[in-house]
């Protein structure tokens, strides 16, 4: 999770959403991809760190199912990302921060608890969370300030 928040701190350091994503072996504790949030540098919506590492990790392994492996996120996947990670076989999730308004896991959708569902990998929340929102807090603090008259809030945001 240390290198999720690094990602994290690289994408808030481009301007882009503080979220970042690791895909590790758990076997072998190798990290197979790590990636930032990345939307507005790709100008591609689905850019999320989530997506990105992904699809790092597929080309890594020449496959598209990543079953077996484990995907720390500093964030709760938002439903967009939770498809995805149904759809590579991800083994397991462990995210930082809960997203009562965007997430997709234990929040909103709930993606993985929906009877249509092909993979439910097995999902731990919490890990480094006041570290993961403090990153993301700041973040839309410094924002708030440079916007003025204009709000943000961690919840909601992109995941």
């Amino acid at each position: 999770m240390r290198i999720a928040l690094a990602e994290a701190q690289a994408a808030a350091d481009r301007g882009e959403t503080p979220v970042g994503a690791v895909v590790v072996d758990p076997a072998t504790g190798e990290v197979i991809a790590a990636a930032g949030n990345a939307p507005i540098g790709e100008s591609d919506p689905t850019a999320h760190a989530e997506i990105r590492a992904l699809r790092a990790a597929a080309r890594k392994r020449g496959n598209y199912r990543l079953t077996g492996l484990t995907l720390y996120v500093t964030l709760e996947p938002c439903p967009m990302c939770a498809g995805a990670i149904s759809h590579a076989r991800i083994g397991r999730v462990v995210f930082g921060a809960e997203d009562p308004k965007g997430g997709g896991v234990v929040h909103g959708a709930r993606v993985f608890d929906q009877p249509t569902c092909h993979w439910r990998p097995d999902v731990a929340g919490g890990l480094l969370a006041p570290e993961s929102a403090a990153l993301l807090k700041g973040f839309f603090r410094a924002r708030r300030g440079r916007r003025s008259g204009q709000t943000a809030t961690v919840e909601g945001e992109e995941g």
